[in-house]
C-alpha cells in the first residue's frame, strides 16, 4: 500500500518496530495529555482563505538565522535514531542534505557529531545541547561542533531531570541495551547508563540564566533556547542575548498539563515582535499544519516523531518521503489559502479564527 501522508507512516512504524521502542518513541509523559493536545490544537484552527489572488508561481523557500532552506520544515533533534534504523541519524543527515532543510542533530546521538557531518558534509546543521554536570564534556562537545561547521548552539531548557514516560518504566528500559552514544564514547566506562544510554543523573539540573553567559563565553555559534512555552520566558531569553526561540513542549514527553506549543506560539510572538526568530515543534503532522503554525508568527517549524517514522520505513528514503509529503502538502496548502510568497506571518494572522 502507498503511504500517502504522515499518518501512514506512523501506521507503517508502528507495526514495523518492535514494541518497546514504539513506546519509547511514542512515550508523553503522566497520562500523556499535553502530547495528545500538541495534535489536538492544530484541528481547532482554521483558515479563512482568499481566492483568484494568482497561484500560478509558488515559493516556498526561507531563511532560519540567515541560511536559506527549500521549505520552512527542519528535523527536530531526537535522540537514539539506530533504533528506528540501522544506519541511525547518517541516514537522518543525508535526507536533510537532500531537502535542503535544517537538521538539528541530539546530544543523545548513536551517531557521532564526526559521523553525522561524513554522511552528508554539505548539509546544514544544528546542534542540541543538554548540559552534563561534568561541564568539561559539554564544553568538549560544544568545541567539537563548532569546529566541525555545525551552525547554531540549541539549548534544551526544559529538562532538569526526565519526565516520567510510564511505558519505558514498564518495559524496564529493554531497547537501552542496544544503544550507545557515540558522542560520549569512552566517557563513561563501567558506569551503570541506564538512563536513556547514560549514568542516571548525568543532565545538569542546576542549570539556569546565568549560564547563557557561560556557553556564550565558549562558542561563537548563535545560541537558541528550547523548551520556552511563556512570554516571561521569551522575554528572559531576549534580555540574555539569544539568537532564537524553540516554542517546544518537548513533545509532551516533560512536564504533563501544559499547553500545545502551537497555542503559545502567539503568546512568545507577541512577547518577541520579531526581535529574534521563533520556530516551533510538537504536533506538525500534515502541511496545513506547517502553515497555521507561520501564519501564527513561527518562521519555521520542526517535526520529531514523524522524522522517526520515515527512517522506520526506508531510513534515508524514507525519511525523505516525509519531508518531500510534507514539502507538497504545505504549497498546496498555501495556493488554496491564497498566499504564494514568504514572508506572511502578520499578512496571514488575520485569515486565521
Amino acid at each position: 500500500m502507498a503511504l500517502v501522508c504522515l499518518s501512514d507512516f506512523e501506521a507503517y512504524a508502528k507495526k514495523h518496530l518492535p514494541k518497546a521502542v514504539w513506546e519509547f518513541f511514542a512515550a508523553g509523559a503522566d497520562e500523556s495529555c499535553t502530547r495528545d493536545e500538541n495534535l489536538k490544537a492544530f484541528k481547532r484552527i482554521y483558515f479563512r482563505p482568499r481566492v483568484l489572488r494568482d497561484m500560478s508561481t509558488m515559493d516556498t523557500r526561507t531563511t532560519i538565522l540567515g541560511s536559506e532552506i527549500s521549505f520552512p520544515v527542519g528535523i527536530a533533534p531526537t535522540g537514539l535514531h539506530s533504533l528506528a534504523w540501522p544506519d541511525g541519524e547518517r541516514s537522518t543527515a543525508r535526507a536533510a542534505e537532500a531537502t535542503n532543510t535544517c537538521y538539528i542533530a541530539s546530544t543523545y546521538s548513536t551517531c557521532s557529531v564526526e559521523e553525522i557531518v561524513a554522511a552528508a558534509p554539505a548539509g546544514f546543521r544544528w546542534f542540541q545541547l543538554y548540559i552534563h554536570r561534568k561541564r568539561t564534556l559539554s564544553e568538549q562537545l560544544v568545541r567539537r561542533v563548532e569546529a566541525l561547521g555545525f551552525q547554531a548552539l540549541v539549548l534544551t531548557a526544559d529538562l532538569p531531570y526526565t519526565g516520567k514516560r510510564r511505558d519505558d518504566i514498564r518495559n524496564n528500559f529493554q531497547f537501552l541495551s542496544s544503544i550507545k552514544l557515540k558522542n560520549f564514547e569512552g566517557a563513561f566506562q563501567d558506569e551503570d547508563c541506564s538512563e536513556y544510554g547514560m549514568p542516571p543523573g548525568s543532565i545538569d539540573p542546576s542549570v539556569n540564566w546565568n549560564d547563557i553567559s557561560w556557553l556564550q563565553s565558549i562558542t561563537c555559534l548563535p545560541l537558541i533556547i528550547k523548551g520556552i512555552l511563556t512570554k516571561e520566558d521569551a522575554e528572559l531569553a531576549m534580555r540574555h542575548g539569544v539568537q532564537g526561540i524553540i516554542v517546544s513542549n518537548h513533545g509532551g514527553r516533560q512536564l504533563d498539563g501544559v499547553p500545545a506549543s502551537i497555542d503559545a506560539l502567539v503568546e512568545i510572538t507577541a512577547a518577541v515582535q520579531n526581535k529574534v526568530e521563533v520556530y516551533l515543534d510538537g504536533g506538525i503532522r500534515t502541511g496545513s499544519d506547517v502553515l497555521k503554525a507561520l501564519a501564527l508568527g513561527a518562521k519555521c517549524v520542526f517535526i520529531g516523531r514523524p522524522a522517526i517514522w520515515g527512517l522506520a520505513y526506508k531510513g534515508e528514503e524514507g525519511l525523505r518521503k516525509v519531508l518531500e509529503i510534507l514539502k507538497d502538502e504545505f504549497r498546496l496548502s498555501m495556493a488554496l489559502a491564497g498566499k504564494h510568497f514568504f514572508p506572511f506571518a502578520v499578512e496571514f494572522y488575520p485569515l486565521l479564527l
